[in-house]
């Protein structure tokens, strides 16, 4: 069997594309178990940049297009069409969300978020929010897009969204959130904030 590349996924993924451009929308990855072909040079870096054997993947409709048959299984990020599945690295989220747009205020709020790759997702139940502090404090906040792919939100979104942050009792506790979608998603305990 001929290793894959960039090219040849390419090609099989402009072919799966095709098949199910016609009802609009994404390939069904969810239904693809196509063999398992081994890993490629491919990674996704953390401020959303693909690479492909080092070098940037400089084509924004070839990025989409890849990351349209995006797939995470076990924790491992692939990508599939329906006749073979390479993994690829990822150094934190598959996606990244460079913008939302916010309608309506307090409990009636909705952030819809759109990524590099022009995905869209409207945060809720079906969209969590979540936010992860390292060590030192920092925090990583995410937002479900697809299919088990996390975005990392960028940092100028990230600092617009606390604009929009309230205080609400989350478990018990008060904690510094973001409504959308109907849910409160807590990001930081209130005691917590100077």
């Amino acid at each position: 069997m001929t290793r894959p590349t960039a090219d040849t996924l390419a090609a099989a993924a402009k072919a799966a594309t095709r098949t199910t451009g016609k009802t609009g929308g994404l390939p069904p990855v969810h239904l693809w178990n196509p063999p398992f072909c081994g890993d490629i040079d491919m990674r996704i870096a953390r401020d959303g940049t693909w690479f492909y054997l080092g070098t940037p993947i400089g084509r924004a409709p070839l990025v989409k297009l890849f990351s349209s048959i995006l797939k995470l299984e076990k924790g491992k990020y692939f990508l599939v069409t329906p006749v073979e599945k390479v993994g690829i690295t990822v150094d934190d989220a598959p996606l990244l969300a460079v913008d939302f747009d916010a309608s309506g205020t307090g409990r009636d709020q909705c952030l819809s978020f759109t990524t590099k790759t022009e995905d869209e997702a409207t945060a809720g139940p079906g969209h969590p929010i979540r936010v992860e502090r390292a060590e030192d404090g920092e925090p990583s906040p995410y937002v479900l897009v697809r299919s088990n792919l996390w975005a990392l939100i960028d940092r100028k979104s990230f600092y617009r969204l606390v604009e929009l942050g309230c205080h609400e009792v989350h478990e018990g506790a008060s904690w510094f959130g973001l409504w959308s979608g109907g849910q409160f998603f807590p990001v930081i305990p209130s005691s917590e904030l100077p």
